[in-house]
C-alpha cells in the first residue's frame, strides 16, 4: 500500500479533496489506462489523497487474498473506492498462478467416477438446527460438480446499494435472477430484495416516481440488447461480470467506462463531503468524455462501430484529446 499525492499543475488551482479516496488497481491493459487516466485526468487538478491498493492478480495471489480484504476494509473507512477492470481466474490461471478457489465464492471439483454427491449444513449447536443434508446427484461416471453461497447480509447490503443509486439517478430499478430454476439460491435474492424494498424503500421511489422490479435474466437480457438505457441493473454473482461487458461492447470502450469509474467515485466523494467544486469537476470531466468522442476523435473500437473508413486515435492520442479538451472546459469554468 502506498499514498499518492496530486501534483500540482502549472498555474492553475487545484482543486482540495479533504479526505481519501481508496485506489483499486488493476490488470492488464486496463491496469495501463487506468495510470494515464489519473496521470493526466485527476492528479493534475485534485489535491486529493488516494490510498493505494494493487489488485492484479499477482499481488492478490502473492498477499493470498488479504490485499482484497484491506482494500475493503479501506472503503468501510473512507466511504468511497474506485476500481479498475480486475480479472476474475479462470481455471487455466487458477494453475497458473496457484489461486484458491476462495475466489469464485464457491467450491468447484472433478468428479472421478461412479459415486454420490451430496452437500451438508452442520450447524453451530446454538442455533437448534438438526443437520441436513441433500443428495445433489448420482453419478454413473465421472463429472463434475460446485457448490456456490452467498450471505443475507451481503445480499441485503446489495440490494441497499443498487436501490440507493436507483434514487439517486432517478432510474427504475431491475433485479435479474433464474429463481424459476435455482428456486432456493436466486429466490433468496428475489425475496430479500423485496424485503428491502417494501420496508426502507417503497415511499422514496413513490416520491421519485421510480419502480423496482424483478425480472428472469432472459427477459432482461433482451430488453437491454434492444432497449435505450436508462435503467439501473442489479445483475447476481456472475452475470454482472458477464453483462456488464456485453454493455461495454455496445458502447464500443472499456476505457470510458473506467473513466467514468473516476468520476462517479468522485462525484460520491463530493457528496459525502459537501464538496460542490469536486462533483462539478466530476461532472465536467464526463461531459468532456462525452463530447470528444462526439467531436469525432476516438479511439480504433470506437470508430470501427462508425465506419470501416472513420479516422482514429491510439489511446495516448485519445487520453491527450481528453486532457486538452478537459484543460480548455476547466478554464471555461
Amino acid at each position: 500500500m502506498a499514498l499518492a499525492l496530486g501534483r500540482e499543475s502549472s498555474g492553475m488551482s487545484k482543486i482540495k479533496v479533504a479526505n481519501p479516496v481508496v485506489e483499486l488497481d488493476g490488470d492488464e491493459m486496463t491496469r495501463i489506462i487506468w495510470h494515464f487516466i489519473r496521470e493526466q485526468l485527476i492528479l493534475p487538478y485534485l489535491d486529493i489523497e488516494l490510498e493505494y491498493y494493487d489488485l492484479s492478480i499477482q499481488n492478490r495471489d502473492a498477499t493470498e487474498d488479504q490485499v482484497t480484504i484491506d482494500a475493503a476494509n479501506a472503503i468501510k473507512r473512507h466511504g468511497v473506492g474506485v476500481k479498475c477492470a480486475t480479472i476474475t481466474p479462470d481455471e487455466d490461471r487458477v494453475a497458473e498462478f496457484g489461486l484458491k478457489r476462495m475466489w469464485y465464492k464457491a467450491t468447484d471439483f472433478v468428479v472421478p467416477g461412479p459415486g454420490t454427491v451430496k452437500i451438508s449444513y452442520h450447524p453451530d449447536a446454538a442455533t437448534g438446527s438438526a443437520l441436513t443434508e441433500l443428495e445433489v446427484a448420482r453419478f454413473e461416471g465421472g463429472g463434475i460438480a460446485m457448490g456456490m453461497y452467498n450471505f443475507d447480509d451481503s445480499i441485503r447490503d446489495f440490494a441497499r446499494a443498487t436501490m440507493r443509486y436507483a434514487l439517486d439517478r432517478g432510474y427504475p430499478l431491475y433485479l435479474s435472477t433464474k429463481n424459476t430454476i435455482l428456486k432456493a439460491y436466486d429466490g433468496r435474492f428475489k425475496d430479500i430484495f423485496a424485503e428491502t424494498f417494501e420496508s426502507e424503500f417503497k415511499s422514496e421511489f413513490e416520491t421519485a416516481g421510480i419502480t423496482y422490479d424483478h425480472r428472469l435474466i432472459d427477459d432482461m437480457v433482451a430488453q437491454v440488447i434492444k432497449g435505450d438505457g436508462g435503467i439501473v441493473w442489479a445483475c447476481k454473482n456472475y452475470d454482472g461480470d458477464v453483462e456488464s461487458d456485453i454493455v461495454a461492447q455496445g458502447f464500443g470502450s472499456l476505457g470510458l467506462m473506467t473513466s467514468f469509474a473516476w468520476t462517479r467515485g468522485l462525484a460520491h466523494r463530493g457528496k459525502l463531503d459537501g464538496n460542490a467544486e469536486l462533483i462539478a469537476f466530476a461532472g465536467t470531466l464526463e461531459r468532456v468524455c462525452v463530447d470528444t468522442v462526439v467531436g469525432g476523435k476516438m479511439t480504433k473500437d470506437l470508430a470501427l462501430l462508425v465506419g470501416p473508413e472513420t479516422p482514429f486515435l491510439t489511446t495516448e492520442g485519445f487520453l491527450d484529446a481528453l486532457s486538452e479538451n478537459l484543460r480548455s472546459a476547466r478554464d471555461r469554468a
